[in-house]
């Protein structure tokens, strides 16, 4: 049988599974594994990753407890009833200050990632043009590039502040765009936007007919500034789509479930998608979720606890040289990579990620789309708060054995 002739040219046709090129976290991956063999007693600092260290709020695994048992969560819960659905509305008003109506407004997925990869269904043509941020998530790209989207990628530089630049994009290219994807709080560059970028943004989405994909994932940990949401904007309902998650404001990364909110013909759209390619998260899981997502404190508690382990960071890395800062957002402290060690040069960040790997057992992320940068999460393993300085304090001693230039 000749199976190569079935895969599809989205994912390399013939040439599918052939390529040898090596991606960046499978070199991530294999570093580690080196340094394990290497040096076998050497415990790997891993700040590389990418998700949550802590369970969920008690009182939200209490309530799945209870509803996990309850016969009327046994079926689909396709769409969504309207618990979830008035519990993120409650969510948005609490945080934000964003009044939105449940019934058409708002619409859960089983998780971001998901939803991202379905949207392009509902509004991407052959031809059409999506913009992204780089760096960042590439996953609605990627399926808009499937469906013969042409993905023009917009930088985040830091001379203007991890912002796209709106005056610099081709109007011949907005005119064909139907998306722009962005994402603030922003991964990797904990960058926050502000009111005055949002209303530029509203006023160039609605120039040119564009429909702005808003990926809020870390929408409350922010900590300079106040919590935002682009839909607190004048406008923004017009043309936005703002998608938040639980896994990252409330710990619940495993659990799945996130949902998205805006502009009405935009969640009808994405729900009609949707209801095409899911029957919706366990209802249990959603009911559960009911019982904190709109409760302050609790997120409030899981942003201290990652507030604190950055500023530790920012003060680690400064002392050996780096330009570290604060982020405004997010879990990630992001900064310009090291130039070299001791009589080593560096080409890019990720030589420097994989030399830190390998002889120091410290994982970071290496991006290099627009210069070399190296991302630390505040999201390590450890054996709870009483042993963040012993991890950190390790951390300080390991990078100043690697004489770093800068």
């Amino acid at each position: 049988m000749n199976y190569e002739a079935l895969f599809a040219d989205r994912i390399g046709g013939t040439q599918f599974g052939k390529s040898t090129a090596i991606y960046k976290f499978e070199k991530i991956k294999r570093a580690k594994a080196k340094a394990r063999q290497l040096h076998p007693d050497l415990e790997i600092l891993d700040f590389g990753v990418g998700e949550p260290d802590q369970m969920a709020p008690a009182p939200i695994r209490e309530a799945l407890k209870l509803e996990v048992d309850k016969a009327e969560n046994r079926g689909y819960a396709d769409n969504g009833g309207p618990e979830f659905k008035e519990a993120a509305a409650k969510y948005m008003q609490n945080f934000f200050g964003v009044e939105l109506d449940p019934a058409t407004e708002i619409n859960h997925s089983i998780g971001t990632k998901p939803a991202l990869a379905m949207l392009p269904l509902a509004f991407v043509n052959p031809g059409d043009v999506v913009f992204q941020t780089v760096p960042g998530y590439p996953v609605m790209a990627t399926h808009s590039s499937y469906l013969g989207a042409e993905v023009i990628d917009i930088p985040l530089l830091e001379e203007n502040a991890f912002l796209p630049d709106l005056g610099k994009i081709d109007p011949a290219l907005a005119e064909r765009c139907k998306l722009f994807y962005i994402n603030y709080p922003n991964n990797p560059t904990g960058a926050v936007a502000t009111p005055e970028f949002y209303d530029e943004l509203i006023a160039f989405a609605k120039k040119y007919n564009i429909l702005i994909i808003q990926d809020a994932p870390y929408a409350t940990l922010v900590y300079d500034s106040a919590r935002t949401s682009l839909l607190q904007r004048p406008g923004a309902k017009d043309c936005c789509l703002e998608l938040h998650s639980m896994s990252k404001a409330y710990n619940m990364t495993g659990w799945r479930l996130a949902f998205f909110c805006g502009a009405e013909w935009a969640v009808n759209a994405l729900a009609t998608i949707k209801d095409n390619c899911d029957s919706g998260q366990f209802k249990a899981i959603q009911k559960a979720a009911c019982a904190g997502i709109a409760d302050e404190s609790l997120a409030e508690g899981i942003r201290v606890h990652y507030e604190t382990r950055l500023r530790r960071i920012v003060e680690v890395l400064r002392e050996v040289g780096f330009d570290a800062n604060m982020p405004g957002g997010t879990f990630f402290l992001y900064t310009k990579a090291p130039k070299g060690a001791g009589d080593i040069t560096f080409a890019n960040a990720e030589e420097a990620s994989l030399y830190l790997i390998e002889n120091f057992g410290i994982s970071t992320v290496p991006w290099d789309n627009t210069g070399p940068f190296i991302r630390f999460g505040a999201v390590f393993e450890s054996a709870g708060d009483a042993d963040d300085e012993r991890v950190l304090s390790e951390l300080s001693a390991r990078l100043k054995t690697a004489d770093l230039k800068f």
